[in-house]
């Protein structure tokens, strides 16, 4: 991939407001819906924060296969990868901001507020009619060598 294409990639997932996040159901169906952007590594590691008693968090406390989808105007992104359901204080503390207590009442140790992090396995870039597909490893190959 060329460093033209890793810099649209980076420029979609920095503007994006919101992702679009897929589980899979008890019978195998995918599920999706819109979280806000909260934290992110890079293309590696992103963290959202919901409910613990959400459909989404059931279902990747049995199923940890997931995907995000970022979409821009011409051009998506799609990793999958696993997402891992966080409720000990050290995650719930790093997604915490102020407001979070009119959705949360008991702080940020409530026990309905989970985090989840999402750890990237591989993606696909679509830009127009091109496709750019890769591995997260390879990409980050690709990025340290550019930086070197």
């Amino acid at each position: 991939m060329d460093s033209v294409t890793l810099k649209q990639i980076m420029s979609l997932v920095e503007e994006a407001r919101t992702i679009i996040v897929s589980s899979t159901d008890e019978n195998g169906y995918p599920n999706t819906k819109q979280m806000f952007k909260k934290v992110h590594e890079g293309l590696t590691k992103f963290w959202f924060s919901t409910n613990t008693s959400s459909i989404r968090t059931r279902q990747f406390l049995v199923n940890s296969k997931a995907c995000l989808y970022f979409a821009g105007k011409s051009n998506g992104l799609m990793l999958i990868g696993d997402m891992k359901v966080c409720q000990d204080h050290e995650s719930r503390r790093m997604l915490w901001t102020e407001g979070d207590e009119k959705y949360y009442s008991l702080g940020v140790d409530d026990p309905d507020y989970c985090v989840y992090e999402f750890n990237s396995i591989s993606g696909n870039y679509y830009y127009n009619l091109e496709k750019h597909l890769f591995t997260i490893e390879e990409l980050n190959n690709q990025r340290k060598s550019l930086k070197e």
